[in-house]
């Protein structure tokens, strides 16, 4: 029974979260023969105050990557 955690920064639309359920889904059913029916994908979307990127938050990263 696979199971997929995915970790993104919060900011995704329901259709771009279905496609990656999809997608992934597919891939292990392609790669590895398993069964849609077993798989199991979550997705936790993680605000961005709440995940480290090169050495600082990545809201504060961005931050300095637009000025």
């Amino acid at each position: 029974m696979p199971y997929v955690n995915i970790q993104i920064t919060k900011g995704a639309s329901r259709e771009q979260k279905a496609q990656l359920v999809k997608e992934v889904t597919e891939s292990l059913v392609r790669v590895l023969g398993k069964k849609p029916e077993h798989t199991h994908v979550v997705i936790q979307e993680i605000l961005e105050e709440d995940w480290g990127f090169s050495g600082m938050l990545t809201d504060e990263w961005k931050r300095q990557q637009a000025d």
